[in-house]
């Protein structure tokens, strides 16, 4: 610490940042729809079970009971005004849940279905295009296998037509000489 200067206003420079893993990237589970089971509003069923078996029914009312006896009797918590603000709060704030609790809810629950019909709706478009990209795919590849057919039925065409061709002069070369041959019979005929 000879070399490290003053330390300012309770400010300790860390030597590297501690921040710089990526995070990790394995499947996150999907949050819960509902929240599980709780007693009076905050206090999970979990507790209640766990607790059950040692100390019965009562059991874990009588911890929370005995717990905040022992705050207030060693005067770790100490009520003042502030404790009757809190209570004043968490009673307004117990009744609002109470009371507009289940129509926010419900309007959450509409928004919430809304944006699942939109990437819904998302999905299926894009599902559409991919099906339709795999159905050209498809019709091409057909395409590509009846290419050779067709090549070949092509090349059957020109081969026929260059042989009609050959028979047609073939046969305009016989009519030709055959021509020339009855010229020359019939001159000598003649003499």
């Amino acid at each position: 610490l000879k070399n490290s200067g003053s330390f300012g206003a309770c400010l300790v420079q860390a030597p590297r940042s501690f921040h710089q893993s990526s995070q990790s990237l394995a499947p996150v589970p999907p949050l819960p729809e509902k929240g599980g089971k709780v007693r009076h509003g905050i206090f999970p069923e979990e507790i209640f079970t766990m607790l059950y078996p040692k100390t019965g029914v009562t059991g874990p009312y009588m911890l929370g009971t005995g717990l905040l006896l022992y705050l207030l009797s060693k005067e770790i918590y100490v009520i003042n005004h502030e404790t009757i603000a809190g209570a004043s709060i968490g009673a307004v704030i117990i009744y609002a849940v109470k009371k507009f609790g289940p129509s926010v809810a419900a309007f959450a629950d509409k928004l919430n279905a809304d944006k699942i019909a939109k990437a819904q709706e998302v999905k299926d478009q894009s599902m559409a295009s991919y099906a339709q990209g795999i159905e050209n795919e498809k019709k091409e590849q057909w395409r590509v296998e009846g290419r050779s057919m067709l090549f070949d039925a092509k090349r059957n065409n020109v081969a026929m037509l260059l042989e009609i061709n050959y028979r047609e002069r073939l046969h305009m070369v016989t009519n030709e000489v055959k021509k020339r041959l009855d010229y020359q019979v019939v001159l000598q005929n003649l003499h």
